[in-house]
Formats: structure tokens, sequence, C-alpha cells
């Protein structure tokens, strides 16, 4: 049986899957979609100020986007390392 197949039955067997291991990784996943995100509303929100257009939403789109990525910082802290190496 190959590494992640399911066999005939449909389920796992005991101790294989990546629920238990991928704690942390999704959290990174999510960290890293809203650092993105708060970039591009840095660029956009900074870019509307120099063009003096209303900036107003695109800096509370900005503020949300920040405190929801310090939350997921935060916790990603109380969560246990990532300990499964990636397959290639």
């Amino acid at each position: 049986m190959t590494d992640g197949a399911v066999p005939q039955g449909g389920k796992p067997p005991a101790g294989v899957g990546h629920k238990g291991v991928r704690s942390g990784e999704d959290f990174d996943i999510i960290i890293g979609f809203l650092g993105f995100w708060a970039v591009v509303l840095l660029v956009v929100t900074v870019w509307m100020e120099f063009t003096a257009q209303p900036a107003l939403g695109w800096a509370l789109g900005l503020l949300v986007t920040l405190l929801a990525l310090y939350g997921m910082i935060r916790l990603r802290r109380r969560l246990p390392a990532r300990t499964a190496a990636r397959r290639n």
C-alpha cells in the first residue's frame, strides 16, 4: 500500500492521516493568505492617499485584515510545530 492510500474498506488504517500532523499547517496557510491581502490593501491605501482619493474604506479593510492576521498568529503560537515532512 502506498502512503496515503485508502484500503478497500474506505477507512484509513488507525494512526494514518493528516489531521493530527497538520494542526499548525492550516493556520500557516490562512496566515499567508491574510498577509498577502494585507500587503495588497496597504499598497492600495497608500496609492489612494497619494492620488487624493477617498481611502477610508481601504484603510478600514486593512485594519480588519491586520487584526485578523494578529489573531491568527496568536492562535498559531499555541499549536504544536509541524512534525511531518513534505512529500515530493
